[in-house]
């Protein structure tokens, strides 16, 4: 049996473009990973068919999960047969916008590499990711990295300095079709307002915090330019950090914070779910440098300057009722440090 820790993200803003012809609405993000974590455990057994065992009655254990639709695509890229438990020991919340369902399904991807025998290129498992889901690339990255296109097309990023962080998950469900859906409903009535065509571009919708942090990594910087312009993808994902210069460690979170970095999803959501908004104005109150919501919700986060501050605030939110937990983030160095293998 193959055991991995499979951890959560954040995004550092979220930036919504047009809806594309495929769908999907073009995404300007950026990714980080978290120290906070589920269990992902795989073991190969004779037979075939897939088992899902997990004790959190939330989690679906049919072909819905997508621990499920990644097993499907591994097995037939690898020729391989067997029957496969994956257990999933359950920590973060379920559709809390800290990407748990997808970090599951690739953690549980690389634990059956192992389980196994074998070994996908990296091409290969950032392709089977991308058809499963838009947000399940990123984790084959890990640290900080700039996800374009629908989300699904990740370029590693030079890691921020540590973050300090309050992770707070209030008992609602935000459902992200029906987010987007409410966001297209606003685009449309401010086109008709102002009697303008269209959904508006990334340009109109800012991106000072994503130029930042790509300064210095021309292909990165290049591929959303592109984006930008043509409303598509152009280039090819990075499988690891590009060449290049751009010096992170003298760029703290608070320089992105200065440039607007914010996620487009509040616009829709906290209207919809006005305790969401409570929750990012108690963060600040308890003294967050910067509160966001992380995709479409319902987990909102805190970025507070020290762990004490972090730890403090996060206990005081416990005693108040809400579910709040301190954490770190955690760089791609320490990603894959913690699943046993190198960077890619």
């Amino acid at each position: 049996m193959i055991s991995l820790p499979s951890f959560a993200k954040i995004n550092l803003g979220l930036k919504i473009g047009a809806r594309r012809a495929d769908g999907f609405h073009e995404l300007r993000t950026v990714y980080q990973t978290l120290a906070l974590h589920d269990g992902i455990s795989v073991d190969v057994q004779p037979g075939s068919g897939i088992e899902i065992r997990c004790a959190d009655p939330r989690v679906p254990r049919d072909q819905t999960n997508t621990c499920h639709k990644i097993f499907d695509r591994v097995t037939r890229a690898a020729r391989t047969t067997g029957k496969v438990v994956i257990e999933i020991e359950k920590h973060l919340p379920v559709q809390g916008g800290l990407g748990a369902a997808s970090s599951n399904a690739v953690v549980a991807m690389l634990a059956l590499e192992r389980a196994l025998g074998i070994q996908l290129s990296q091409s290969d498992k950032l392709r089977i990711a991308a058809e499963v889901g838009s947000d399940l690339p990123l984790f084959l990255i890990g640290g900080t990295v700039l996800g374009l296109g629908r989300g699904e097309k990740v370029y590693a990023l030079p890691d921020l300095p540590p973050i300090n962080l309050v992770i707070v998950t209030p008992p609602v469900g935000v459902s992200t079709p029906r987010a987007f859906a409410r966001w297209d409903e606003m685009i449309a009535q401010r086109a008709e307002l102002t009697r303008s065509e269209g959904t508006g571009t990334m340009n109109e919708l800012g991106k000072g915090v994503f130029d930042l942090l790509s300064k210095g990594f021309p292909q990165a910087e290049a591929a959303s330019e592109a984006a930008v312009k043509s409303g598509g993808w152009k280039a090819e994902p990075a499988s690891g950090v590009p060449a290049g210069g751009g010096d992170r460690a003298e760029t703290p979170l608070l320089d992105l914070v200065r440039t607007g970095i914010e996620n487009d999803f509040e616009r829709v959501v906290f209207p919809e779910y006005p305790e969401l908004r409570e929750v990012k104005e108690l963060l600040q109150r308890e003294g967050a440098q910067f509160a966001s919501l992380s995709g479409s919700g319902s987990t909102l986060y805190g970025v507070f300057a020290s762990v004490d501050e972090a730890s403090a605030a996060a206990g005081r939110m416990r005693a108040a009722g809400h579910a709040a937990v301190a954490t770190t983030s955690l760089t791609r160095e320490e990603y894959w440090k913690a699943m046993g293998a190198t960077p890619p």
